[in-house]
C-alpha cells in the first residue's frame, strides 16, 4: 500500500510518501514526462497507490493527468479543505515538507472520492468561456475609461481613437470566441441539447448560456442541487455563538466565481421579466431582506434550475422552480 502527498509548486512538486508505513520525502520536477514516470513507477511497486493534492490554480493539472493516466486513484483537495485541516492539526509551521506531510495525513485519515479528468472538448470549452469572461472584462473597462475620456473633454484624437480601436479588438476577439464555443457546443449532442434548455431561461442568452454550460458539465452528474449551490458559493454562511452572537446569515462565496458571475446579470433581468421570479424578489424584499440579498436568491433559484435542467434537458418553467422549495 503506498500513499503519497503532493505539495504542488508552479516549477517543482514536494512529496511525502508512506510506503508500507515507511515515509519518504523529496521532489518532482513539474513537467508530464517526469511526473509520468515516476508514477508509473509506483503502479509497478504497487497495486494500491492514493495521491493526493491541492487544486492549486493551474499548477496541479498537469501531475493529477499523469496520475490518473498511471492508473493511479487520484483525490483532488481544495486549498480550504487542507487550511482547515491544518488548523485542525495545530499545525504551527509552514514550508512546503510540512504541507507535504499534512496533506499525507489528510489522505490516511479523511474519507476521500476519486478524481477523474473531463474530457478534453469539455476542458476547451470552459477555458474559452474563461478567456470570454476575461475579454469581456477588459472591454468594459475600455469602454468606461472612453466614456470617461469624453466626459472630461480636452482628450487628445488619438487618445479616443486607440480606445475606439482597442473596443473594436476586444469585440472582434469575443465574436470569435463565442463561434469557437458554439463550434464545441454544436459538435456534442449533449452538450447542445444542456445549451439549448440553458438558453430558454428568461435572462440568460448565448453568451451566459456558453458560461453555464461551461462550468456545470464538469460537475459530478450526482452532486445535489444544494451542493452545486455550495460549489458556487451562493450557499448562506451563518454565524452565531450562545445567545450574544447572532450575525445575518452572508453568502459564503467560496467557490466557483465564473458561476456566479455568470448568474448575476440574467438574475438582475429575471427579476424584471420573469413573472414567477419578480415576484419571488419582491416577496423577499417585502420580508426585509436587502434588494441584494433577494437578488442572489434568485441567482440559488436560478442555478438550482440550471443543474436540474443538465440533468433532465428539459425547457424552463417558472412557475415550476418558484413554487418548487430549493437550496
Amino acid at each position: 500500500m503506498i500513499r503519497i502527498a503532493l505539495d504542488i509548486g508552479s516549477r517543482k512538486h514536494r512529496y511525502a510518501m508512506s510506503v508500507d508505513g515507511k515515509i519518504e520525502e523529496d521532489e518532482l520536477v513539474n513537467e508530464r514526462p517526469v511526473l509520468l514516470a515516476f508514477f508509473k513507477k509506483l503502479a509497478k511497486r504497487d497495486r494500491d497507490v492514493r495521491v493526493v493534492m491541492e487544486q492549486t490554480g493551474v499548477y496541479h493539472w498537469e501531475a493529477a493527468l499523469a496520475a490518473h493516466a498511471a492508473g493511479l486513484e487520484v483525490v483532488l483537495i481544495s486549498p480550504r479543505q487542507s487550511v482547515n485541516f491544518a488548523r485542525a492539526l495545530n499545525t504551527r509551521t509552514k514550508t512546503d515538507r510540512v504541507d507535504a506531510r499534512m496533506l499525507l495525513q489528510y489522505l490516511e485519515r479523511m474519507p476521500f472520492e476519486r478524481w477523474h479528468p473531463p474530457g478534453n472538448h469539455l476542458m476547451e470549452l470552459r477555458t474559452i468561456a474563461r478567456y470570454l469572461a476575461g475579454l469581456t472584462d477588459q472591454l468594459t473597462a475600455t469602454r468606461n475609461q472612453l466614456h470617461a475620456c469624453v466626459a472630461q473633454g480636452g482628450a487628445p484624437k488619438f487618445v479616443t481613437h486607440a480606445h475606439q480601436l482597442e473596443i473594436q479588438r476586444l469585440e472582434h476577439r469575443i465574436s470569435k470566441g463565442r463561434k469557437e464555443a458554439m463550434k464545441r457546443i454544436e459538435g456534442d449532442e449533449q452538450l447542445k441539447a444542456q445549451f439549448d434548455a440553458l438558453d430558454s431561461m428568461v435572462g440568460v442568452a448565448e453568451t451566459a448560456a456558453i458560461a453555464l454550460v461551461s462550468e456545470l458539465a464538469l460537475l459530478p452528474t450526482d452532486l445535489k442541487a444544494k451542493a452545486c449551490c455550495a460549489h458556487a458559493g451562493l450557499d448562506v454562511r451563518h454565524h452565531e455563538s450562545g445567545s450574544s452572537v447572532q450575525k445575518p446569515g452572508r453568502l459564503s462565496k467560496q467557490g466557483n466565481a465564473y458561476l456566479r458571475r455568470a448568474l448575476y446579470m440574467p438574475a438582475l433581468v429575471a427579476v424584471v421579466h420573469d413573472p414567477a421570479a419578480k415576484a419571488h424578489y419582491e416577496q423577499l424584499v417585502a420580508r426585509g431582506k436587502k434588494k441584494l440579498q433577494a437578488l442572489c436568491a434568485v441567482m440559488r433559484k436560478m442555478l438550482t434550475a440550471a443543474w436540474s435542467m443538465m440533468k433532465s434537458k428539459e425547457s424552463y418553467d417558472g412557475v415550476k422552480l418558484y413554487q418548487a422549495k430549493t437550496c
